[in-house]
């Protein structure tokens, strides 16, 4: 079997079925404060690497600050909503643990 790099752009998708992984991967740049996704879960945990900036987590009814170079998960079903804070662009890569992306919006 051969391996070959899959390209993806800085605001792409890559749902893992259609290239053979268990795994599917948002890449997200958002230079604007305040932007993000609204409250939201998934059948399934989701691992946010954050790269760069910050942004403002809510997690269940956690609300946490999440920042360059950390990892947070959040667990199966728990709805979820994060919200770009001042600062540096908010790049990070949000890993799905699924072959594709099942969301079930909440707002």
């Amino acid at each position: 079997m051969a391996i070959a790099p899959i390209d993806v752009a800085a605001d792409a998708n890559f749902e893992g079925y259609l290239h053979g992984s268990h795994v599917s991967i948002i890449r997200e740049h958002a230079p604007r404060p305040g932007t993000g996704p609204r409250l939201h879960r998934h059948p399934y945990s989701e691992t946010f690497l954050i790269h760069a900036g910050s942004a403002l987590f809510t997690v269940g009814e956690e609300r946490v600050v999440g920042r360059a170079n950390q990892v947070l998960v959040v667990p199966a079903l728990v709805a979820h909503r994060f919200e770009v804070l001042d600062g540096d662009d908010y790049i990070a890569t949000h890993i799905h643990a699924s072959d594709r992306f099942i969301t079930e919006w909440l707002e």
